[in-house]
């Protein structure tokens, strides 16, 4: 059951500076917290050890304490709790819904071009195309040769398998605010394909951290970009194996540059603190994402 007072969470990766992107995605989750009385938690996702940096994370508290934005310690780090997702791919494991595949990246791209060259190949809502699913077929033997070779190894979701066991799946969409559907939302998971959990590197993903953790902090309300819509039917089905709490979602709308692009790091989109050195204020903030009040 979900505690009576809600509770959201912003939940950044410090993999790069905050833009305002961040910011609105911040502000929101800290306003509609106010505005019902509710708790806001604040989650570092460092799970990518190759990209996040000490400096990031330290430029994420202050960003949003410049923002006079305040949430709750002990703030959550993900890689401090490996434990917890490495259990989750255990009992999934042990439901026979996870398999290990061993191809490199460039392997799976070519597997994906021999299939393309014999007509379309499905692609997941991210535009990637979906896994071919050979490893399925591995026998135990081809399995133990793999892992003595030291190949890369990742543990996929076998989806087929696991939505026999879950059913159809829906999630509730609080559209305020946002351009996405208001209500039951029906989920598709299958669009994702057979998505990695785990990877030899780094014992868990995105989508199985994501939700372990809001299971755990009692995340009662999901306040995030419109980019991660369609993630959620896997989160819905991943709750659903392992038997946990679905919260309410709000997908909001995403801010775009001069050109109609979305912000992101990767783009290099102009960051909160090089806004701040140009004597941009807090205020100012509010008004470019467009959120002109105060809670």
């Amino acid at each position: 059951m979900h505690s009576a007072q809600p509770v959201f969470r912003f939940a950044p990766s410090p993999n790069g500076y905050l833009h305002l992107g961040h910011a609105y995605s911040a502000l929101l989750n800290f306003d509609l917290a106010r505005q019902t009385g509710g708790r806001l938690l604040l989650r570092i996702e460092d799970i990518d050890v190759t990209r996040c940096r000490p400096d990031y994370e330290q430029a994420i508290y202050d960003d949003l304490a410049w923002l006079g934005i305040q949430w709750e310690t002990p703030v959550r780090r993900q890689s401090e709790h490996l434990d917890a997702y490495v259990d989750a791919c255990d009992r999934l494991t042990a439901m026979g819904l996870l398999y290990p595949s061993f191809e490199s990246r460039t392997e799976i791209a070519r597997l994906v071009a021999a299939e393309e060259a014999k007509g379309p190949w499905p692609r997941d809502p991210d535009g990637a195309p979906i896994y071919p699913g050979h490893a399925r077929s591995l026998s135990d033997d081809d399995v133990a040769a793999f892992k003595q070779s030291g190949a890369p190894v990742a543990l996929r979701l076998d989806m087929a398998a696991a939505l026999m066991r879950s059913g159809p799946l829906t999630w509730q969409e609080d559209g305020r605010g946002s351009d996405s559907e208001t209500g039951t939302v029906t989920a598709h998971p299958e669009a994702w394909g057979d998505v990695i959990l785990a990877r030899k590197e780094v014992p868990t993903s995105y989508h199985l951290s994501v939700v372990i953790d809001d299971a755990l902090q009692g995340v009662t309300t999901v306040v995030r970009g419109q980019d991660l819509f369609w993630s959620t039917s896997v989160h819905r089905l991943l709750q659903q194996l392992l038997g946990l709490p679905s919260p309410v979602y709000q997908h909001h709308r995403l801010l775009q540059d001069d050109v109609g692009a979305k912000l992101a790091k990767s783009a290099g989109s102009t960051s909160l603190r090089e806004l701040r050195s140009q004597g941009v204020t807090p205020a100012d903030i509010r008004r470019l994402v467009g959120l002109t009040t105060t809670a």
